[in-house]
């Protein structure tokens, strides 16, 4: 008698809110069918169904039901929503593995190679490759990138930095600052084999080889007010073609206005000529970046839009088709302009020059002792 009363399963009582979340759930086509199943054994054992008969009716075991009973007894319909956590595999690896796997990828290098992979620092350490994954992936380490960096040896960097970065934040009255650069050696590249056109769970192709039908340098002034650009492509990168491009941007901008040019250290920006055409142009102003620091020039930012979206995956039969496809991206920005917008301050980007030195471990000293940025 008491072994038979021991058996009895705990009755279970909704609250109002549960009767109705449940009829929902019980009639929903969006749930899966596991939840739906779910639902209906907590349904049916409200109404006082025995486990064994809920397991007829639904065509599970009876352990099935008396689990999701005591999930329901235990959380209520929280308890419904997913699995109960299941004690997972015992790590094969120990600490000192682990911490042996760690310090060799950080600090040490496999002979003639010059970083680990997977499958050798498997064989190093004797253990599976999957084992190194997982502790790669634990710890976040990827032996097999690299990022590339350079300090600037300029030592004017400071000078130049606040000079650029201020025309950025607080651009000078009645006047107008240009990002200035030239994007030399655009090639008018036809492929070889037309491709196949993207369709889906497949990409678009594109052959690998190509016939070259002639180059061309692009001259672009980006104005930061409005986010147009002024464009001009020419044959060759030299200073007649910066001064011929200098009096375009005279002939299509006000005369009243300043004009703040942003340029690189390009010897052709520095050509005494340049420099003459300049003196006779008071308005003109060239305002140098920091030696390889061509980041600072926002025309960078937008040369890396017309490469993406217009010349690295077009397909040109002659040098003529790509410029009059150069231009008509022009034309088409120009009616949508995006306006670029600088935010880094000087001490911010200082800040970051100060870290990745602390982290090279190195002070760059000029010679005459000042600091190298």
């Amino acid at each position: 008698m008491l072994e038979s009363m021991s058996r009895v399963a705990v009755p279970i009582i909704l609250s109002g809110e549960e009767q109705a979340t449940l009829a929902a759930c019980s009639h929903s086509r969006s749930l899966s069918v596991r939840m739906v199943q779910r639902v209906q054994i907590i349904s049916m054992a409200t109404e006082g169904t025995l486990d064994q008969d809920i397991a007829q009716a639904l065509e599970i075991s009876r352990p099935t039901v008396q689990l999701w009973r005591e999930r329901f007894l235990a959380l209520r319909l929280a308890g419904l929503k997913k699995d109960a956590p299941r004690p997972g595999r015992i790590p094969s690896l120990s600490p000192r593995k682990t911490q042996a796997i760690v310090e060799a990828t950080l600090h040490t290098k496999p002979a003639n190679v010059t970083h680990w992979s997977v499958r050798s620092m498997a064989r190093a350490q004797g253990v599976s490759r999957m084992a190194v994954q997982r502790m790669w992936t634990q710890h976040n380490l990827k032996p097999h990138l690299v990022k590339t960096f350079k300090l600037s040896r300029d030592t004017h960097f400071l000078e130049k930095l606040r000079d650029v970065v201020g025309l950025y934040l607080n651009p000078p009255d009645r006047a107008l600052v240009l990002c200035v650069d030239e994007k030399s050696q655009i090639q008018a590249l036809d492929r070889t084999q037309p491709g196949l056109p993207m369709k889906k769970e497949r990409c678009g192709t594109m052959t690998h080889d190509h016939k070259r039908h002639g180059i061309t340098t692009l001259f672009a002034a980006l104005i930061l007010l409005d986010g147009k650009v002024i464009g001009d492509c020419m044959p060759r990168r030299r200073h007649q073609e910066f001064i011929r491009f200098l009096k375009r941007i005279d002939a299509e901008t006000h005369a009243e206005l300043g004009m703040h040019l942003i340029v690189d250290n390009y010897g052709t920006h520095k050509h005494p000529r340049v420099q003459s055409w300049v003196r006779r142009h008071p308005r003109f102003h060239l305002h140098f970046v920091p030696t390889s620091r061509s980041w600072l020039n926002l025309g960078e930012r937008w040369f890396r839009e017309i490469a993406d979206k217009r010349i690295r995956r077009g397909s040109f039969r002659s040098g003529s088709e790509l410029v009059a496809a150069i231009h008509e991206y022009l034309e088409n920005h120009n009616q949508n302009p995006r306006v670029f917008v600088w935010t880094d301050s000087v001490e911010d980007i200082m800040s970051k020059i100060a870290k990745c030195k602390e982290a090279l471990g190195t002070l760059h000293q000029g010679t005459q002792g000042t600091d190298l940025w």
